[in-house]
């Protein structure tokens, strides 16, 4: 039965060559036996001859199906359908926002809503849960109302005024989440972009094992590695006093004294987010155009001033954004002051948002948290808006 397909497909498809005109001289293929068992080589050249030409006989059958009018009829309908649909959808009124209405609506419920009444609860005085109806909103048969989220008394601009001027524990907690952004932001910068550098260069091996180790500590959790420095730099036990102790040194009391205390957040914070930087730089030093440097050695420049002159002014940009989220991040710090130092020693180390956190979850101040809060938002908003003016320059 395979030769007597085999002698029909030939038979197809030399006529199908003369009437294209494109037959080839071929030899004909010798009649396989009908018995055997070894597979005789002229059937194995018409199964080749198949696999050869069945690109031509599945194109003429695809050309065949597509000149008819069956396809055409049906091509035809599907693209006046087609047409017909893109005329109406523009046409109908509000339909491109109901395509972006779910991050409206999200952006609207999680985060607009959240703020805009962290705003109107800073002007008053939180008194309690209410059970009062706020608003009722009938639709058809439905009736909806929507409580009172809470008893308000209206206190106008005391809250502010309280902060500025007479809450001494507001002024400290400012005052340590100063100290700890002039120490920490800069320092961690450079090291980022020192260690950015040096993984840069071409003479370093095992490159990504190194940035893997570095990037590491940025996915571990606040609380896990919060914990591990509680335990290293305590006074009595700590690995750091047992290895300085070790080596002859006095040792520190760093969870003992206010300032070292603040040293002992900054060197934490600083070992979590050394990676997050340093990917950021790396992938700035990285789109720097190796033109810039090869123009830079003819014309004689020294390996500083190809760094000062070429390297900063290209990667300003990714510099600027380092700057401006670790300086958020900083002003954000919590988790690291709440576990290993508790705010202490006498609320040496204390921040903004710790002292938000015990207003609002410890106190219940709802209303003086909120306008501790709105303040942080304006303080951060303007120490940004200074870095992008003067370190953002033209680019």
């Amino acid at each position: 039965m395979d030769v007597c397909h085999a002698r029909r497909f030939d038979r197809a498809q030399r006529a199908f060559e003369r009437a294209s005109g494109t037959a080839a001289r071929t030899e004909p293929t010798p009649t396989p036996p009908q018995s055997g068992r070894e597979r005789p080589p002229g059937r194995r050249r018409t199964t080749e001859q198949i696999g050869g030409h069945s690109p031509m006989v599945l194109a003429a059958i695809q050309s065949r199906i597509r000149s008819s009018a069956a396809y055409k009829q049906v091509s035809d309908g599907v693209r006046y359908t087609r047409q017909d649909v893109s005329r109406i959808v523009p046409e109908i009124p509000g339909l491109p926002y109901a395509y972006i209405s779910p991050f409206f609506i999200l952006f609207g419920v999680f985060l607009l809503f959240p703020t805009a009444y962290t705003l109107y609860l800073s002007f008053f005085d939180y008194v309690g849960v209410s059970n009062e109806v706020l608003l009722t909103v009938t639709m058809g048969p439905m009736e909806v109302s929507l409580p009172r989220i809470a008893n308000l008394e209206f206190v106008g601009l005391s809250h502010y005024e309280r902060l500025i001027f007479r809450d001494s524990l507001f002024h400290r907690s400012l005052l340590n989440t100063t100290f700890i952004f002039v120490v920490q932001v800069p320092l961690m910068v450079i090291l980022g972009l020192a260690t950015a550098l040096v993984l840069d260069a071409k003479f370093i091996r095992a490159k990504g094992l190194f940035r893997t180790l570095i990037a590491l500590p940025v996915a571990t959790g606040l609380v896990a590695y919060s914990t591990i420095f509680l335990l290293l730099f305590n006074g009595e036990v700590g690995l750091i006093n047992y290895v300085l102790e070790s080596v002859g040194l006095t040792a520190i009391p760093w969870l003992g004294d206010g300032f070292w205390a603040r040293i002992t957040l900054v060197i934490a914070v600083t070992w979590r987010w050394l990676g997050y930087n340093m990917i950021i730089l790396l992938a700035g030093l990285q789109t720097v155009p190796q033109q810039l440097y090869e123009a830079a050695e003819i014309d004689g420049a020294s390996r500083w001033e190809k760094f000062r002159f070429v390297t900063l002014p290209q990667i300003r940009p990714v510099l600027l954004f380092v700057v401006v989220s670790s300086t958020i991040g900083t002003f954000q710090i919590f988790a690291e002051p709440y576990v290993i130092t508790g705010g202490g020693p006498s609320n040496a180390t204390i921040t903004v948002v710790q002292y938000i956190y015990n207003q609002a979850f410890l106190q219940l101040n709802l209303g003086y948290a909120s306008a501790v809060s709105v303040l942080l938002v304006v303080i951060v908003s303007i120490m940004s808006i200074i870095q992008i003016q003067y370190g953002g320059g033209d680019s």
